[in-house]
């Protein structure tokens, strides 16, 4: 996974914010990333155990596993070129 970036959503539940995070990420990850990324999503409310390792306080929260640093994302990432900053995608 050289180039590939791995990147976790948090959610809870089926929730409006929680479907507008990941349409909102996979949409971003279409545009910007073709073919160079996963996508993980994880519903705290099935894997809490899951949330609790990785100190998961607010969904949705974007994580940036790879490529290092790892990033943290809070919201349901609609605002684009913040996202694109926070992740350093050109």
């Amino acid at each position: 996974m050289s180039d590939k970036y791995l990147l976790k959503l948090y959610v809870t539940g089926a929730t409006d914010r929680s479907q507008r995070a990941i349409s909102n990420l996979i949409q971003l990850c279409e545009l910007h990333l073709r073919n160079r990324h996963e996508i993980v999503i994880i519903d705290v409310l099935e894997q809490p155990q899951i949330a609790e390792a990785e100190k998961i306080l607010v969904t949705p929260t974007l994580i940036k596993e790879f490529p290092l640093p790892k990033v943290r994302i809070i919201g349901d990432l609609s605002d684009t070129k913040t996202v694109l900053l926070g992740l350093n995608i050109p």
